[in-house]
């Protein structure tokens, strides 16, 4: 994802946070480490430009086209930040281990010139650098945009100004190709402004800026620029720029096409597109057809389709059925064996298609993470907090998604930082690794205990998200039945496959309900609202209940579940030695830790059970976060923590139960930043008091926050010493870890389906993607 998206969709969420309660944490903080973790490099068959044909149009497939075209409103989308990073000048560029870079296209240089008494930045604009309709590109246009996102204005409708309220003036220096922007308050991610950068024409005027930037950009200064917008045939066509002074665009049309997600593969399957991103399936299924294709050429028929799975002896049964002397059941069967065959026609057509493309993949710059609700209830304890932290084999989770798909299957060391990036450390030792006895001895301290379980208490009524669950069977269901969900949803035949739908029977308890978890590898993308659309690809369904073997600690058993089929038939890496904190560092004074067996039975506490209200999506394609939540529910079963897992509606699980709060236990995601001292803070801030009595989370909406974290991003913005500022964002992530209001899991996978000839484009990672450079393979010579 581009530097543009990354940060516009981070800062989304300002506009609708929720005004709720939190606690305040002490953060414990430990010994920075530097880490060895490196980046995965971007996969987009790389090629010199004369190795690019010149000439084509490439079909790019999109969520669904842009709402707006301008990337600092709050529904900008990640299709915004595609049009503007082909179409708009970026002064800053991100390399493969997101670090910012400046853009020799825009840039001459771009540097400090004085740090006492006030911070200067001077800019050298590139000589050649015009806007479409040949007008330089100058101080005015920073001005405008400078003045319209300083949040000074509020007829500007904006999602962020952060940064821009730290300059105090922006004048022309000593001729029109150089800008000096002087800040009241130091500023260290400078490199973060004025990306894109929008003409005065747009930024000068609310108007411009609030409304016609939304459907149209008369003026542009990119390798391309806007052509039309098809609603109706869902298309949005770039072209190229002839003003364009760089290297000029090799395609002479990009095409961004809205192909939802769950129509990818059959969008490639038509030639429809040349690029999709996909999922773990489409991507397994791809790789599957160019199997079958080099099978085929030696002979072998395919072992998949419609009819793959038919045994030889049903097999002749329908064909004795379709040719008997019964002629009702004979039309019957004939009819049912011509569906098979034209199923099995399309199936064949559909997996040659397929064979004209290959999958490219790496790490994408985004971790999931799980939340934890540390509003009230039992998460409000952050000793509880930390004990369920402790319970978690976050390599067992990473290894599920990532090896399955031939990546590093490295659990994630920090929140603020990426593996390879300057600023990653791990820092997960501030909290501590997998522990049993230590989560039991931390549960125990904080009066959970086998005994409480046992007492008696009043039953109550209403109970909720982030108060103590009574572990009560969901609407509809007798008490007697709770102890034993059934197999399978009310109403399924033997043998059939169960149907992902919202509601009220959504609900399952860890420990009492022991079926077996499937679904592939993969994750969900959490949009800050109410720019939701944009990562709004819920990866979710009905939950399924978790492995039956909950105190198996083999991981190759554990692994199994919810292994799919790896598209390149690789095995993975090998597993390395995790890291964590030293036993008995956050377990209280005093505290004896029990045995080291998993608990018998719940823990409870004056007769309430501890159990937690684990909220997941329903929608389409959900398998993948399901068996990372039943993994998740079976490691917390093992310390007596029963988990009620409850989906809810895709369009309902941001704003109902995220941001309003309404959940214990969440599995989301965050999109990596190269800016984390600006960007991580809103999601790890303390929420404030507001003006109603209420507090006000911006992003936080685990509502975990101390003032020595808020404190270490401060001093991290205004630090202009990199390494300094480096080891700011440590200490802060450090205390974020010890704080256990989320607990980074893995980072996410990037699973590209391109069509073979198309070169420099593909699975990008962090890397700012050349749209110049992107093109069709020049023809191999015979």
């Amino acid at each position: 994802m581009s530097q543009v998206g990354v940060r516009a969709l981070r800062s989304a969420a300002l506009l609708t946070s929720g005004a709720l309660a939190v606690s305040v944490l002490a953060g414990c903080s430990s010994g920075d480490e530097e880490s060895d973790a490196r980046a995965v490099p971007a996969d987009i068959a790389a090629a010199p430009r004369p190795a690019v044909a010149d000439g084509g149009t490439l079909s790019w497939a999109v969520d669904a086209l842009p709402s707006t075209l301008n990337a600092f409103q709050a529904d900008a989308d990640a299709a915004t930040a595609r049009v503007a990073g082909a179409v708009l000048p970026a002064l800053f560029t991100l390399d493969e281990r997101g670090r910012p870079q400046p853009n020799p296209d825009y840039l001459e240089s771009a540097e400090v010139i004085e740090r006492e008494p006030k911070q200067v930045v001077r800019y050298r604009l590139h000589q050649q650098a015009v806007w479409s309709d040949g007008r330089e590109i100058g101080a005015a246009d920073f001005v405008a945009q400078w003045r319209a996102l300083r949040g000074r204005d509020s007829a500007y409708w904006t999602a962020r100004n952060a940064g821009y309220e730290r300059i105090e003036k922006i004048e022309r220096g000593a001729d029109d190709l150089e800008v000096r922007v002087t800040f009241g308050k130091r500023y260290a991610d400078w490199k973060s402004l004025f990306t894109p950068l929008y003409p005065k024409e747009v930024t000068g005027s609310p108007a411009t800026f609030n409304d016609g930037a939304r459907t149209g950009l008369p003026r542009t200064a990119g390798p391309f620029r806007l052509k039309a917008v098809d609603t109706k045939a869902g298309t949005l066509t770039l072209v190229r720029e002839p003003r364009w002074w760089g290297e000029p665009a090799k395609l002479d049309s990009l095409v961004l096409r809205a192909v939802p997600r769950e129509r990818r593969a059959a969008a490639l399957a038509t030639g429809a597109v040349d690029v999709a991103e996909v999922d773990a399936s489409v991507a397994a299924r791809v790789a599957r057809a160019v199997r079958e294709g080099r099978a085929g050429a030696k002979g072998r028929s395919s072992a998949h389709g419609p009819d793959a799975a038919k045994a030889p002896s049903a097999a002749l049964k329908s064909w004795a059925t379709a040719h008997g002397s019964d002629e009702a059941k004979a039309a019957e069967a004939r009819a049912a064996r011509l569906r098979d065959q034209r199923a099995a026609a399309l199936y064949e057509a559909e997996q040659r298609a397929l064979r004209g493309y290959v999958v490219r993949r790496t790490l994408e710059p985004a971790y999931t993470q799980l939340a934890l609700n540390g509003e009230s209830g039992p998460l409000a304890d952050e000793r509880v907090r930390r004990a369920v932290a402790r319970a978690l084999d976050r390599r067992e989770l990473a290894e599920a998604v990532l090896a399955p798909l031939g990546l590093p299957a490295e659990p994630l060391g920090s929140h603020l930082a990426l593996a390879g990036q300057d600023a990653y450390a791990d820092s997960s030792g501030a909290l501590g690794g997998q522990d049993t006895e230590e989560a039991l001895a931390l549960l125990a301290d904080a009066g959970w205990t086998k005994a409480g379980a046992r007492a008696s208490a009043a039953p109550k009524e209403g109970t909720k998200a982030g108060a103590p669950a009574s572990g009560s069977p969901s609407k509809g269901a007798s008490p007697a039945a709770a102890p034993a969900a059934p197999a399978r949803p009310p109403g399924t035949a033997d043998g059939a496959k169960a149907v992902d739908l919202p509601s009220d029977e959504g609900l399952y308890i860890v420990g009492d309900d022991k079926r077996a978890a499937d679904g592939g590898p993969g994750t969900y993308v959490l949009a800050p609202a109410p720019a939701a659309a944009v990562h709004s690809r819920l990866v979710l369904g009905q939950a399924r209940a978790v492995t039956a073997a909950l105190t198996a600690r083999a991981r190759t058993g554990a692994q199994g579940a919810g292994a799919a089929e790896d598209p390149r038939d690789a095995s993975g890496p090998e597993r390395s030695k995790a890291k964590g904190g030293a036993p008995g560092a956050y377990a209280p004074a005093g505290t004896a830790a029990p045995a080291g067996k998993p608990a018998a039975g719940p823990l409870g506490k004056d007769g309430r059970p501890l159990s937690l209200r684990f909220v997941l999506p329903s929608g389409p394609g959900s398998g993948s976060l399901r068996a990372v939540g039943d993994r998740i529910a079976a490691m917390l079963d093992r310390i007596g923590v029963r988990t009620e897992i409850v989906k809810v509606p895709d369009e309902s699980f941001f704003k109902d139960h995220i941001a309003s709060g309404d959940y214990d236990l969440a599995l989301y995601s965050w999109p990596g930043t190269a800016f984390p001292a600006t960007d991580g803070r809103p999601i790890h801030a303390k929420p404030e008091p507001a003006t109603d009595g209420s507090l006000l989370v911006e992003q936080n909406y685990t509502r975990v926050g101390t003032d020595h974290i808020d404190q270490l991003f401060d001093q991290a913005a205004a630090e202009l010493d990199e390494k300094a500022a480096r080891d700011l964002v440590r200490r802060a992530d450090a205390r974020i870890w010890a704080a256990a209001g989320s607990i980074p899991l893995f980072q996410r996978p990037e699973l590209v389906a391109v069509r073979k000839n198309v070169v420099n484009a593909g699975a990008f990672g962090f890397a700012t993607p050349r749209y110049e450079n992107i093109g069709f393979a020049v023809p191999k010579k015979k």
